[in-house]
């Protein structure tokens, strides 16, 4: 047809004398052959005027668009490039279809029968890849890419690796012979050995390259393909300008289509073969027109003379009006049949589409943890098992539903063993949630709220059972149309909405009044205004009923199964949790199937310095002998972990049946530092095994590391058990504690049954080396040195302390000591006794078991609704909501954001004239200055980092990795870190900070009218809090000429709130602003007492603070109250408060009892 294009073009319009030739020519064909071929002509003289701006455009297409995503394709060439042509006058062909001006259909069926999957991207990858200039650099996670290119090649094709021995020598070999060669499994960087040949740097007129220190003659037929199976790979911009990038990245609908092809050939394989016979034929059908047109035209440009005298072209004519014919007769049918075969086909395209929905789902779950990767070869493999395990019914549209059922469950139990057990529900709510999207049995905007709920204002309570923070959740929830009028009811019908509130389990209530009829998604976003703490008991009922009972039922490991779905190229990779022993499981699986140390079939390799020539060799070993090999840590030989890769993939070819690699390792420390190479997770059956949770199962697990035995090897029997079975429950409290978060420790330690029995060892020494218990010793040897060397904050040394006083005493043998409320230590027993007496007399699991107060388990399951719903709205795919449904993009929410923070974003403190008000320096203005120059440097910061944002989004500025960042926190509410770095610690979501920030620069600015210290001082609006209560100290210092050193703060807690106050204290300053957190303060009594319950934090009433001798503070009946700016206290630490108490001061210790100034 090019040839036909440019006969026309070159030439002109034909002589008269070819006329009739022409005409005979047109005469001798078909009418339908005449029909097409006038109708292509009519085409071409169309081309002629818009050629240079077809040329144009497709040449855009090819140098710019490799990189990007289908969505973003479209919109460039729809949106941007077609447009501006118009705009600027180039004529362009209308409805420019880029990929029949570089190729055609035939080309594109040889492709797919090559292996190229059938979808739009990847014909457009193919494309591109195949016309480029530059070296196309693959982006190819899935293996699809390169499948194709090996099968496309063939034997022609040289493969090599960067760092293969010989690789350098495998492209020079290549560059001189012309061959086309790839390399594969490309990192972030490239050696640069290669950089002349990347950028075609070549001399002697083009004759030679430079590879390293050699001049290597330069092939004009030679071809590089590079190819990489990182997802989302960080290039420099020299190498992205040297080469082509493509994304051959799976998308669901191309995946869709796979998984369409496998099942039908499964279930119907005569309509896949059918299918596939008819679409090989069809392809050689159009191969062979065109090879006809092409010869046919071919003679025609060189005739000379009167064709009609061309004998040999006049019977090639004829059989090409024969075999035309003949083709479109066999075209009609074989589309005929192709249609029928389609609509049979469509039948099951539910189950492809359920399919590619899940295995997108699993693959994002690599942004919860960068160990949960899943490849779509695995997933392809449990694909084709679901089906296989599915029920067997006649009736098509009941096999279809036991298919889809099949294979969500087969892949919930496939990922769900490899999930720790905080990220299951994660997992199941992203499940169901895009299930139903897809069903449209829930709103994309309800979705979209119950996963932001952005709460910008504060509002006061009307009503005594919901607190300030629940009640701005219900009147940002009463914006929304759907909720129109909550707020209102709420408080008009107090006493109904109270009983639903403060219900045992409101999840499982019917809302009051005409909310009833809400949908489950709207009663969820009603749940987590009121009782965030029951949204994981919610959310498992919404999937029980969406989806089935048996997703919500807990799974119990098998390590058998697994073990049966691995293969020699299939390790099982365990996941390390504290407190769990992956070698035991394994031996006794090895044991029962005859593969044990003593046999020499089972090889224990842990690894660290030095050991990775011994695993090696146990892994050649293993493969020839088909034994079994487990490398333990393989996060501690990092750089040894790319070898191991290569050695796995080497030994899974042509090794003993019976050969099994099993690996364990520990989660990379964050999500930015993966440790374990991304091949090497896709490839593995991954297995989580944690440590049960709760006080009985840690109780029983912490005994469980003695028997019999170790009761009966002290002299001293009874002392020794009890003391025994008191450090068992004091492991159990320190180990389960952490699960509260801050509250159960200011910072998370990893605490083992390691711990535990060095100390039972101690114990022991101890108690043979001395006439009476030495108590004392004892808990410094427990407190201070075995538990305690883990511990690197002073407070929770002080918890881990006040435990060990709380349980080894001298009343634990001689009289009955409360282990915790209802329990009491353990009468003398033997080691079943010991198991037996805590079934029988532990109480249910609640906080009180580890002198905690209730509420630190609202708190608990509230911090973790939050966090799930924040995972989940990251988990939300991109296209997950369109622009029409949600109202507005991505990049318009977020150009709203910046011009609403830009618009009520006050101006910088102006501190020169600030300077000039008062000539004082006392220690408090000096503390003004310092938290203005530091307001100062924040607004800067966020106007500056806003103002590049705005550039960005208007394409007028690169957007950089930062600006990226900051884009992307800005659409989930969150603050962006470069703001955080300058900023104070805060827990907050963007909208409320920034109302929190206006709120810091409105007192500031109150303090700077006239340098004056404020009447009550607002201590949680400080960058530096500890600055303001140290000018306290210098200040009264000063005035009373006591030495700094020798002075501490005392406080005073007031009956008064802020309003009652019209002027500052002579000596020391009013304080407001406090939380208390795991109690409250009594005003009546002056004292602490117990927290209300669902009360999570208290208001401080006003502080009085002023400074004294240490000699004068009052110790007696005091607390030491450490104070915290945020809840993740730890690093927040700020002061610490002496608060009257009439209790114990342990019960407050062990309640993690904390002020905070942000609640």
């Amino acid at each position: 047809m090019f040839l036909l294009l440019n006969f026309h073009t070159l030439l002109g319009p034909p002589p008269r004398t070819v006329y009739p030739w022409i005409l005979a020519f047109f005469s001798g064909l078909t009418w339908s052959e005449k029909i097409r071929w006038g109708q292509s002509i009519k085409s071409f003289e169309t081309q002629e005027k818009t050629l240079c701006g077809d040329v144009l455009l497709t040449a855009a297409f090819v140098s710019y668009t490799g990189s990007f995503t289908r969505q973003y394709r479209r919109e460039l060439v729809d949106c941007k490039w077609i447009p501006f042509l118009q705009k600027v006058s180039i004529p362009i062909a209308e409805g420019l279809d880029v990929i029949a001006m570089l190729t055609d259909d035939a080309t594109i069926a040889t492709w797919n029968n090559e292996g190229l999957p059938s979808d739009r991207m990847s014909t457009e990858n193919a494309t591109i890849l195949t016309h480029c200039e530059r070296w196309p650099l693959m982006i190819d996670p899935q293996q699809q890419g390169v499948k194709w290119i090996k099968n496309k090649y063939g034997p022609d094709l040289k493969v090599t690796h960067l760092g293969q021995k010989g690789f350098l020598n495998a492209i020079e070999t290549a560059l001189a012979f012309g061959d086309v060669i790839l390399i594969e499994n490309l990192k972030e960087t490239v050696d640069p050995v290669l950089g002349s040949l990347l950028g075609r740097n070549t001399t002697k007129k083009g004759k030679y390259i430079r590879i390293g220190d050699k001049e290597c003659e330069f092939n004009k037929n030679f071809r590089l393909i590079l190819h990489t199976k990182l997802a989302n790979p960080h290039y420099k911009p020299e190498l992205q300008a040297q080469t082509t990038l493509l994304n051959f990245t799976v998308t669901e609908d191309g995946l869709e289509g796979q998984l369409l092809a496998e099942v039908v050939s499964i279930e119907r394989p005569d309509l896949e073969k059918l299918k596939l016979v008819l679409t090989k034929q069809q392809n050689d059908f159009k191969i062979e027109l065109r090879q006809l047109e092409d010869n046919l035209l071919l003679r025609l440009s060189t005739a000379k003379g009167s064709f009609l005298d061309d004998t040999d072209l006049v019977e090639r004519l004829e059989a090409t009006k024969a075999t035309a014919a003949e083709i479109e007769h066999q075209v009609t049918e074989a589309r005929e049949n192709e249609r029928k075969i389609n609509e049979t086909r469509e039948c099951y395209r539910p189950v492809a589409a359920r399919a590619s929905l899940l295995f997108f789902v699993i693959s994002d779950l690599r942004k919860i943890n960068p160990v949960y990767q899943f490849s779509l070869k695995a997933f392809n493999t449990l694909f084709h098992r679901a089906i296989e395990q599915a029920d067997k019914v006649e009736d098509t549209q009941e096999r279809i539903c036991s298919l889809i059922e099949s294979i969500t469950h087969a892949t919930f139990l496939y990922a769900s063993q490899a999930l720790f057990e905080k990220d299951k529900l994660t997992f199941l709510s992203q499940m169901a949630f895009q299930i139903l999207l897809r069903r449209s049995e829930i709103h994309p905007l309800e979705l979209d709220f119950l996963l932001r709920f952005t709460v910008e204002h504060t509002y006061s309570s009307p009503v005594d059972f919901l607190t300030a923070q629940s009640w701005s959740a219900v009147k940002a929830v009463a914006l929304m149309e759907e909720f129109r009028g909550l707020d209102r009811d709420v408080e008009g019908s107090a006493k109904q909405w109270r009983k639903w509130v403060e219900s045992e389990c409101p999840e499982k209530e019917k809302l009051p009044q005409e909310w009833k009829k809400k949908s489950l998604i709207q009663k969820l976003i009603i749940l987590r205004a009121v009782r965030p703490d029951r949204i994981t008991y919610a959310l498992r009922n919404f999937i029980e009923e969406k989806l089935g009972a048996k997703y919500v039922e807990r799974t119990r490991l098998d390590l058998g199964k697994a073990f049966e779905e691995s293969s020699p190229s299939t390790p099982v990779f365990f996941i390390l949790s504290p407190g769990v022993d992956a070698l035991k499981d394994l031996e006794v699986l090895g044991k029962r199937l005859g593969f044990t140390i003593d046999s020499g079939k089972f090889h224990n390799v842990s690894l660290g310095q030095g050991q990775e020539l011994v695993a090696e060799k146990a892994l050649e070993k293993a493969a020839t002998g088909g034994h079994w090999v487990i490398l333990q840590n393989v996060h501690l030989v990092a750089k040894w972990l790319g070898t191991l890769e290569k050695l796995l993939e080497k030994f899974s070819q042509g090794s003993h049946r019976d050969y099994r690699v099993f690996l364990s390792a520990e989660t990379a420390a964050s999500q930015q530092e993966p440790v374990i190479p991304q091949g090497l997770l896709e490839n593995s059956i991954k297995i989580t095994n944690e440590p049960p949770t709760g006080m009985l199962a840690n109780l029983h697990a912490a005994l469980d590391n003695f028997d019999q035995d170790t009761l009966e090897m002290c002299s001293k029997d009874q002392e020794f058990k009890s003391i025994l079975f008191s450090l068992c429950y004091f492991h159990a409290c320190v180990a389960g504690r952490l699960r509260f978060g801050p509250q159960g420790w200011s910072r998370h330690y990893p605490f083992s049954s390691g711990d535990l029995t060095i100390c039972t060892n101690i114990l022991y020494n101890y108690l043979e080396a001395n006439p009476n218990v030495p108590w004392e010793d004892l808990r410094y040897l427990f407190g201070e040195i075995m538990y305690g060397g883990h511990i690197t904050d002073a407070w929770d040394r002080k918890l881990c302390r006040v435990y060990l006083e709380e349980f080894m005493n001298p009343s634990l043998t001689e009289d009955e000591l409360m282990l915790a409320p209802g329990f009491a230590a353990p009468p003398y027993s033997d080691y079943s006794g010991y198991h037996q007496y805590i079934e029988d007399m532990l109480p249910p699991e609640s906080p009180a078991l580890y002198g905690l107060h209730p509420n630190a388990e609202i708190e608990l399951l509230t911090v973790t609704s939050n966090t799930l719903f924040r995972t989940l709205l990251e988990m939300q795919p991109r296209n997950a909501v369109s622009k029409e449904e949600l109202g507005q993009s991505t990049e318009d929410k977020v150009k709203n954001i910046l011009d609403d923070i830009l618009e009520r974003l006050p101006e910088e403190f102006n501190m020169a004239e600030i300077m000039q008000k008062n000539p004082n320096r006392s220690p408090y203005v000096l503390v003004c200055f310092q938290e203005c120059e530091r307001m100062n440097i924040l607004i800067q910061e966020i106007r500056v980092s806003l103002q590049h944002l705005d550039l960005g989004l208007k394409g007028e500025l690169t957007l950089s990795p930062d600006v990226e960042t900051q884009m992307s926190a800005l659409s989930y509410d969150r603050v962006p870190d470069t703001w955080n770095r300058l900023a104070y610690p805060s827990t907050y979501g963007l909208a409320q900070w920034f109302n929190d920030l206006l709120l810091r620069c409105r007192e500031l600015d109150t303090w700077t009218q006239d340098l004056s210290l404020p009447a009550v001082v607002w201590l949680s609006g400080f960058f530096n809090p500890q600055s303001f209560l140290t000018a306290i100290m210098q200040t009264m210092a000063r005035r009373n000429e006591w030495p700094l050193d020798r002075m501490c703060l005392t406080i005073d807690v007031t009956k008064k709130t802020k309003e009652d106050y019209g002027h500052p204290p002579r000596e020391g300053a009013y304080l407001h602003g406090l939380h208390l957190e795991g109690a409250r303060w009594d005003i009546q009594s002056g004292a602490l007492v117990d927290a209300r319950l669902k009360e999570l934090t208290s208001t401080m009433p006003v502080i009085f603070a002023k400074a004294i001798p240490v000699d004068r503070q009052e110790i007696k009946h005091a607390y030491e109250c450490p104070v915290y700016k945020t809840k993740a206290r730890g690093p927040t630490y700020v002061w610490t408060f002496r608060l009257r108490s009439k209790d114990r001061i342990a019960k407050w210790v062990l309640a993690g009892v904390a002020l905070l100034l942000e609640a």
